[in-house]
């Protein structure tokens, strides 16, 4: 039986790879849309979750100023709409 950290782990990594994927391929999917940056909040947070979970403090570190960073990022995006 799966570990439900395992999973939430899975499930934050499969959102910024999506959002990296999609940036790559997806003319109109970039960083400067609400909807990359929704993605890597989530997955940052979902890692960060994974992160306490295995006490790893540079992963949540990372993870953190991810989700700082995409928050920043999508509040600006948000007020110029």
């Amino acid at each position: 039986m799966l570990n439900i950290n395992l999973i939430i782990g899975t499930l934050g990594m499969l959102f910024i790879l999506a959002a990296f994927i999609l940036d790559e391929f997806v003319r109109k999917f970039n960083q400067d849309t609400v909807q990359y940056n929704v993605l890597n909040i989530i997955g940052a947070f979902l890692l960060i979750y994974y992160a306490f979970s295995l006490n790893s403090l540079p992963f949540i570190i990372l993870n953190v100023v991810w989700l700082t960073v995409a928050g920043f990022k999508l509040v600006r995006i948000l007020r110029s709409a």
